[in-house]
């Protein structure tokens, strides 16, 4: 079972690489032009905070059906996060290969996040003679 080896939600390897995400994309924005302090700036900085701040409201509540929800919330705010990244990296040439890594880093979240959905969906869905436990 999921639950048996992951005590917190910052054990949770994805939950560290969102952090990971944030820091970037904190290091990033502080590059672009000061007026886009709340229009593009903004928006990508909410976006990565969500992220981690889902997984862990998740984690942190009781049922399954919840984590669920908020792991996919997190997933959601990754695939907002792609617009202005993408529209950041077409105005602001110096920034566009710290886009291009930061994007790489989103897509395998993405993938990990996708990975949890799945497990959590398996183990919410009522057993039956034919299905192995997680374990």
């Amino acid at each position: 079972r999921l639950d048996s080896m992951i005590k917190s939600y910052k054990d949770l390897i994805v939950w560290q690489k969102s952090i990971v995400l944030v820091e970037s994309i904190y290091q990033l924005t502080r590059r672009m032009p000061k007026e886009e302090l709340y229009g593009l700036i903004s928006q990508m900085r909410r976006c990565a905070v969500s992220i981690p701040s889902n997984i862990a409201e998740g984690k942190s509540r009781g049922p399954r059906r919840d984590y669920r929800h908020f792991v996919i919330t997190a997933y959601g705010s990754g695939a907002e996060r792609e617009t202005p990244l993408e529209i950041s990296q077409r105005l602001f040439s110096d920034i566009k290969s710290d886009c291009v890594s930061i994007s790489a880093s989103v897509e395998e979240i993405m993938r990990m996040l996708h990975r949890l959905i799945d497990e959590l969906e398996f183990e919410t869905q009522p057993k039956t003679s034919n299905q192995k436990p997680l374990t």
